[in-house]
């Protein structure tokens, strides 16, 4: 039996984003503990506030103090928290409709077990110890069998906003390539390019799906393309990959989608062994491979005159 092929992989990378006034002021609101929501003009206050009705579309930006205690509405237990989530103990992930809101917020609440939690419960805010603008400066949420909270009224002035954000985004996962891309990793490792032919568009895919995109049937025999092939379009890469190790390259460079002899589908690459301004539609390829590597380093100009346009126009 074939040995099954698998690899974890991450997709990670920054979400920076700019505020407007209402979010704006939310963030810079909890930042000093205070939790503002927004009303409508029907007279709806909502929190986490947004900056245009979601039932009218209406922009809205009259800020509202609401309490830091609250009801669940509902909840789920989470037994295994994850990287990076509020708590690293098990937790409860719940909607919590503070007292003064008419919406709920979700966030973690810290309780000793999924029998301690129930719809209606009472809770109230914990508060981060280092607050910085963030949704994360609440802590998490936490039982409370006190009264209710009176908010002090704040206006949702502050002399020192928060105006932008970092997300940082990340998804860890492993990867089986399958049958038809097992075959196109075996024979990359040959210096071989190959992919599958659909039966009925008679299209060659690379790097195979085992199936046709267009007409959906199965495909299962192998063609092998290139190695050569024709740019078909190209960018220029102008700013340099952050904490990327096997992406250490200086800029500019290009990064072009290339047709291989032979194959229905465009893959892409890194064009080197030419000035970056000289790349161009068309310009014929071949790959560089380094020692050891799984896949080609780049592609550099055969020095073969250019494709017509008209032999890689139904490939761009």
């Amino acid at each position: 039996m074939p040995e099954v092929l698998k690899a974890p992989l991450v997709v990670e990378f920054p979400f920076t984003r700019s505020l407007g006034p209402v979010q704006s002021a939310f963030l810079t609101g909890l930042r000093e503990r205070v939790v503002l929501g927004v009303r409508t003009t029907d007279g709806r206050t909502l929190v986490p506030p947004v900056e245009y009705d979601p039932v009218t579309a209406e922009e809205i930006g009259d800020l509202v103090e609401v309490a830091p205690t609250g009801t669940v509405t509902t909840w789920a237990w989470n037994h295994e928290p994850r990287r990076g989530q509020p708590l690293g103990t098990p937790f409860a992930w719940a909607l919590v409709r503070l007292d003064g809101a008419d919406t709920a917020l979700l966030h973690a609440l810290d309780a000793p077990g999924p029998d301690a939690v129930h719809t209606g419960m009472r809770v109230r805010i914990r508060w981060a110890e280092d607050r910085t603008g963030a949704i994360t400066d609440i802590a998490c949420f936490e039982p409370y069998d006190g009264e209710a909270a009176e908010p002090d009224g704040h206006t949702g002035e502050f002399d020192d906003r928060v105006t932008g954000v970092v997300a940082h985004a990340r998804l860890d996962y492993t990867y089986s390539p399958g049958r038809a891309q097992s075959a196109y990793i075996a024979a990359l490792s040959e210096r071989r390019t190959v992919g599958e032919r659909c039966p009925s568009c008679r299209k060659v895919y690379v790097p195979p799906r085992g199936a046709c995109p267009t007409c959906g049937v199965p495909t299962a025999e192998q063609v092998e393309v290139g190695p050569r092939g024709t740019v078909t379009t190209f960018c220029i890469v102008n700013i340099k990959a952050a904490h990327t190790a096997n992406l250490d390259i200086e800029v500019p460079y290009v990064y072009a989608h290339i047709a291989l002899d032979g194959a229905g589908l465009a893959l892409h690459g890194r064009i080197g062994g030419i000035p970056y301004d000289q790349v161009r539609m068309g310009l014929r390829v071949e790959p560089v491979w380094t020692d050891g590597a799984r896949y080609p380093d780049h592609y550099r100009p055969t020095g073969e005159p250019d494709a017509d346009y008209d032999a890689y126009k139904e490939l761009l």
